[in-house]
């Protein structure tokens, strides 16, 4: 049974779990289209769905809590500037995913995963 297990461990640590997630967030933002494995889509969907939401808000608050998740002041103003404009009339469903065939390597899953209001 799995009872009280919430996300996929995708076989890291906790620590490279949460730096890889980080880093495909910010990549995420700064390019709106990424490609990775679809399981890492699934669970990278909803940590960048709250922090648009959270960005929504346009606070100062807001800012420093997404510059303390992201790192990256470059990002984060992107992120205010850019795509929480685009997405202040949306409520909800910000980022897509697209399945993209099987990597040659060793056919795991993979998928494309976008911001809806992408350039």
């Amino acid at each position: 049974m799995r009872h009280g297990f919430k996300k996929r461990r995708l076989n890291r640590t906790s620590s490279h779990r949460k730096a890889m997630f980080r880093a495909m967030l910010c990549a995420l933002i700064e390019h709106e289209q990424i490609k990775t494995t679809l399981p890492k889509a699934k669970e990278l969907r909803p940590i960048a769905e709250k922090m648009i939401t959270l960005v929504r808000k346009g606070s100062l608050h807001a800012r420093r809590m997404a510059i303390s998740r992201l790192q990256s002041n470059e990002v984060v103003k992107k992120l205010f500037d850019d795509i929480a404009v685009r997405c202040k009339d949306r409520n909800g469903g910000y980022i897509r995913i697209i399945k993209a065939g099987f990597r040659y390597g060793d056919a795991a899953p993979m998928a494309l995963i976008e911001l809806v209001d992408r350039k």
